[in-house]
């Protein structure tokens, strides 16, 4: 897959002209380079004020040497994303992760309209999978996944037939969305349906929110009876199946609940420990090799971010030359020309974009796609004699664990084998691994913590990473 059978690049370098920056900046270095000479030059006739002066504006002309040097060379990527449907039906599976943890901080209807604005993803739906995680091991937002997947089944078609452009229906309902739209009867009266529905929806979950419990805790929801947010087993819900491969429509994508075992003398390590448990529990179900993680308070405001993605991670040359590709943030509603910097503009348009003319951005947390097996500690400079070391029994079990399921898929994905991810998958069936790698034991006497995911920075710095210009969430 990483060799697109397509003649034409699926992305373009660009990098960006600055030249009149440049120039000011120079200038700028040349005054600095002036005032600390002329601090030399005259510092015995002068006492120690002076010299504090001085070491002062030589730790500033350091700072500001090392932040003109990071944004010298600043370059952006033009993506071609209908070149990258033309790899149908080969385009790889993608498995999301949006990580929660508490209902009463980051209420429910927040991580409902994520989780929509990515179950309508311009992607075909059998590809994908998205995986909730809730650190709170709350019933409620259970219940408002519960409820949201069934809206889930008009939205997507909805977004889809009129080509939405925004899919977070609190976003989209709250602006003038009609006007801006196919203005037909029949789209009017389609758009007030799903207003209505996602009036619904909301209403159920407030009401719900209101109550002790969200519901009657049976069936589905007996797991939730009596549990304890610090101390309670692993819960692992496949909310909706998509059981659709092939089809045109394609219907909804999987929607996967998790909430990780916690246990007062373990340490849980917050959102990266739960970013650990979302890997290994995608890996026994879905197990796709790339993977979007976001926050539970932010949404996909381009449908087709995935192509975008894949432009990069399938156009490079090797696997080597691309581990994850980190898209900017974006906040809405922002004050009228930011006065006070909150959309980050010099961060993600200037730094970052000279970071990635340098060797590549920074991870930043959420709006990011990883390749699996990068994950895994796969380095760049391995051979394959090397990694078929890795491949055996021991070491797969002494880096994965003791789940035959995972340590499995986790083979395929560094062999690069595709079966692993171009089968259907019978959910339900993985339901009993997947919780036993949720357990908050798993990882000990494993790689995981160590060689596994939390080394993901430094193992990956080596890669070439990309930003695309892009909002992304």
């Amino acid at each position: 897959m990483t060799n697109p059978t397509t003649s034409l690049p699926l992305y373009e370098r660009i990098t960006r002209k600055n030249t009149i920056a440049r120039a000011i900046e120079l200038s700028i270095l040349s005054l600095l380079l002036s005032l600390l000479a002329y601090r030399i030059l005259s510092f015995q006739d002068h006492g120690f004020s002076w010299l504090l002066a001085s070491l002062c504006e030589s730790w500033f002309a350091f700072i500001w040497v090392l932040t003109v040097s990071t944004k010298w060379n600043q370059v952006e990527y033009k993506t071609y994303p209908q070149r990258v449907l033309q790899l149908k039906p080969e385009l790889p599976p993608v498995d999301t992760f949006v990580t929660t943890a508490d209902p009463v901080l980051e209420p429910p209807i927040l991580t409902v309209n994520t989780v929509l604005s990515l179950l309508a993803l311009d992607y075909p739906a059998d590809k994908l999978a998205c995986y909730v995680s809730d650190d709170g091991g709350s019933p409620l937002t259970f219940y408002s996944l519960v409820e949201a997947s069934k809206f889930a089944k008009l939205w997507v078609l909805f977004c889809k037939k009129y080509s939405i452009q925004v899919r977070a229906p609190f976003r989209y309902f709250s602006g003038e969305s009609m006007s801006s739209q196919d203005t037909s009867p029949q789209f009017q009266q389609d758009w007030k349906n799903m207003k209505d529905e996602y009036e619904q929806l909301s209403q159920k979950i407030e009401d719900a929110a209101k109550g002790s419990i969200p519901c009657e805790l049976a069936g589905e929801f007996a797991d939730f009876m009596n549990i304890q947010r610090r101390n309670h087993a692993s819960i692992v819900k496949v909310i909706w199946e998509n059981k659709e491969a092939g089809n045109a429509n394609g219907g909804v994508p999987h929607l996967v609940y998790i909430s990780r075992e916690k246990r007062p003398k373990h340490p849980h390590h917050f959102k990266a420990g739960a970013m650990n448990v979302l890997t290994r529990v995608s890996g026994v179900m879905t197990n796709a090799p790339f993977m979007l993680n976001v926050d539970c308070d932010m949404y996909v405001n381009n449908p087709q971010i995935v192509l975008h993605a894949l432009c990069l991670l399938l156009g490079v040359k090797s696997d080597k030359d691309c581990a994850f590709v980190q898209f900017p943030q974006h906040f809405y509603d922002g004050l009228k020309d930011d006065p006070f910097g909150n959309q980050l503009v010099v961060l993600f348009e200037y730094v970052g974009r000279g970071l990635a003319g340098i060797q590549g951005p920074f991870y930043g947390g959420t709006g990011c796609f990883h390749r699996r097996k990068v994950i895994y500690g796969l380095s760049p400079y391995e051979y394959d004699e090397e990694i078929s070391g890795k491949l055996s029994d021991q070491n797969l079990r002494k880096t994965f664990g003791s789940s035959m399921e995972f340590t499995k898929s986790a083979a395929q994905i560094l062999s690069g084998s595709k079966s692993s991810s171009s089968n259907p998958h019978d959910l339900l069936s993985s339901v009993e691994a997947a919780n036993q790698v949720a357990t908050c034991v798993y990882e000990y006497d494993t790689a995981w913590g160590r060689e596994v995911r939390a080394t993901f920075l430094a193992s990956t710095s080596i890669f070439i990473h990309k930003l695309l210009n892009l909002t992304g969430a």
